[in-house]
Formats: structure tokens, sequence, C-alpha cells
């Protein structure tokens, strides 16, 4: 049993950076085909196996997907700011460092996992009412807290409302297949892309160093997300995104871009190894990963939460070394063509996903995205105001509000 556990969590391994590597191919998709396949291919599999590969396959993509979110401008729902500060240090040949502090924050955050996992329920369990009552309100000093940091108000201002509006309607609107992708693509992908095609942006050759940070300077970053993740894994209508705009919050990194990475970094795998083990405490499913899982077996056991835990703690330690060699080889590749070049094909690529599987209606968001990350690029402020798109409609969300 131990030799087949470990071979699908190799597989989950190997899925999940692909997954990661490939915008677009989000691992709820994996997942959903697994569960759908439960019937006929993996009808006489232990049910615990497919558990393995789905969890290992989860918390590997949170490791990987910041390579094309760095070196390509290709976020996926979980990773959009890593555009920011990411790009900025590509530019600087600092694409590789960028990636690897990502990992440091997404390693820290297995370590984290296992240390506040025990206090995490007791907490969960005694204050899950009191916060869920609190989050708009929280959200809300968020909004005024990005406000007050800007020098430029009016301007920060006019980007939280129109991103706001456009992502109440997106993320509301019937029928339409995964709109996070076109959405989120198109703020913080496609527009820089845009931007670095018309401005021929090149990108140095890449210093494949490993980055230097003191302990001292990950303790903010970690501790911030150490606070958001588990608040926003509980609640509905909250992820990553929003996690790390509260995480930031928190720690107030100011403009440390090192600090910044490592703080995403680690709450995108905390959101994913806390949606686990919120399926255990209070029997809700936070992300795809979890709602296959409790497809797969329904409301987990400690004994299972355990094993899950250990899956977690072996795949992040693996990822951690394959996504750093994974990180090395493409920023050696991507100084020896045109980033003009790949730019173009990138945009070609995210047009082509989003067309396949949102549709049509997810190309005309996606260009209607596009143009506004644009426009609010123009306006010269930070580009973290575009979290708008996910914390207006969240705050309308637990007013019960909707514009459709």
């Amino acid at each position: 049993m131990l030799i087949q556990l470990l071979l699908f969590i190799l597989l989950g391994i190997l899925f999940g950076t692909i997954t990661g590597l490939i915008p677009g191919i989000h691992i709820n998709l994996v997942s959903a085909i697994i569960v759908s396949l439960t019937i006929s291919v993996f009808a006489k599999t232990n049910v615990i196996y497919l558990v393995a590969f789905i969890v290992s396959m989860s918390i590997t993509h949170t490791f990987t997907d910041f390579i094309p979110s760095v070196l390509l401008g290709c976020p996926d729902s979980d990773t959009e700011l890593s555009v920011l500060p990411g790009h900025e240090l590509l530019k600087k040949g600092q694409g590789y460092q960028a990636i690897v502090l990502t990992l440091y924050g997404s390693f820290a955050a297995i370590i984290l996992l296992l240390i506040l996992s025990f206090p995490f329920g007791i907490v969960i369990k005694k204050t899950y009412n009191t916060i869920s009552n609190l989050m708009p309100f929280i959200l809300i000093g968020i909004i005024f807290i990005m406000l007050y940091l800007e020098k430029r108000k009016i301007n920060s201002l006019i980007v939280i409302i129109i991103t706001g509006i456009l992502g109440t309607i997106t993320l509301n609107y019937p029928d339409l297949n995964q709109p996070f992708l076109p959405l989120l693509s198109g703020l913080f992908g496609a527009s820089n892309l845009i931007l670095s095609i018309k401005n021929k942006t090149k990108i140095p050759e890449q210093k494949i160093s490993t980055p230097t940070i003191k302990l001292k300077n990950m303790f903010r970053p970690l501790l911030g997300s150490a606070i958001a993740s588990p608040i926003c894994t509980v609640l509905p209508g909250l992820g990553a995104g929003q996690a790390s705009i509260l995480g930031h919050t928190i720690a107030n990194p100011k403009e440390d871009k090192k600090s910044f990475l490592i703080l995403l970094g680690a709450t995108n795998t905390l959101v994913m190894g806390f949606s686990f083990i919120t399926l255990y405490l209070i029997s809700k499913t936070r992300t795809g990963s979890a709602l296959a899982v409790q497809e797969l077996i329904g409301n987990i056991n400690l004994s299972t939460t355990i094993l899950i835990i250990s899956i977690i703690l072996i795949s992040g330690i693996i990822s951690f070394y394959s996504t750093k060699q994974l990180a090395k080889f493409f920023s050696i590749k991507i100084q020896k063509i045109s980033y003009t070049k790949i730019s173009i094909i990138t945009l070609i690529f995210i047009t082509t996903i989003t067309t396949i599987i949102s549709g049509f209606l997810g190309l005309i968001i996606l260009i209607i995205s596009t143009i506004t990350g644009i426009y609010c690029i123009s306006l010269g402020v930070r580009r973290t105001n575009m979290m708008g798109s996910l914390l207006i409609p969240t705050i309308l969300y637990y007013f019960g509000v909707s514009l459709l």
C-alpha cells in the first residue's frame, strides 16, 4: 500500500508541475476529471490513492505556478499579484530570484501549516461566526488603508471602483466558465504584456544566484500570511487573492518586493493547505481540490487529515527542489529569446485558452479587462489597487448584494 501511495503522490507532483507551468489548465479541472472517472477507470482504485494524487498535485501547483507569472506575466487566479514585483525584478535580471523568493514563502508555509494546524482548529471553532460577520468590514478597512497609502488617492479610488464593478459583473455572470481566467488575465497579464510590446521591453541576462534575505525580513510577511490565510480559507467568497491583500496590509512590507513575493508564495500554499484542514474542522470546502476530496471520501476524519498533512509535507519538500531547478532552466532560456516575441506568443496563448475555456463571452471580458488594466496602469497608482476586482464583489457577497 505504501508503494502505491508514494506512486500516486509522485504522479500528483508531476501533474501539479504541468498545471502550474501551463496557465489555463487548472487543478480544479484535473480534480473534476479524476472524480468523474471513479465510476469507470478508477472504479477499483482505493480512493485514498486518488486523494493523495489530488492533494500532492494541488500543493505542487502552488509552487510552480509562479514561474509563468514572473517570467511571462501570465498569472492564474492565485498568482496575479506576483506579476507586479516579479516583472520588475525580471527586467533587472532577477527573475530567477523572484521565483525562488516565492518558493521560500511556499516552503515556509508548509512548516507553518504543521505548526498552526492544531491551534487553528481550536480558534476557528470558537470564532468562526464572529469572523464571518466582521469580514466585510475588514475588507472595507483594507480598501481605506490602500487609499491612505496612495499619493494619488482619487486615481486609486477610480481604479478600485472600476475594477470592482468589472469584477462583480464578471464573477456573477451566469453560465460563464472559469470567470477568473479572463478577468485576472486581462487586468494583470494581457495589459502588462501589451505595454511590454509597446515599450519594446528587453529582458537582460538573468542572474542565476540564490537570493539573500535575512530571517528577520521573512518574519513580517510570514506573520501576515499566517494570520490572513486561515481566515480567508474558512470563509466563503475568499481565496488566495484576498488573503494576499489582507496579509499585505497586516505585514505592511511597503515597497519591499522581496518580502511581498515571500508573502505571496506563503499565502498561496497556506490557503490550499488549510482548505483540506477546514474540510475536517467545519465540513466546508473552500477550494476545488477540497471539494474533490469531499466527493471522493465524504467528510474526512482525524486520521485522514493527518495523512493529508503528511502528503502536503512530502509534496512541499519535493516541489521546492524540483521547481527551483525548473526556474533555473526557464530563466536561462528566456534570455535567449526576444521578450517581445515571447509577449506576443503569450498574448496569443492567453486569448486562445480563454476562448476555449470561457467561450466568446470570456473573450469579450478578456478584452474589456485588458483595456481596463491598461487604463488603470496609466493612472500612475499601485497596481494592487486592481484587486478591487476581487475585494468589491466579495464585500457585496457578504452583504447579499449583486449587480445582476
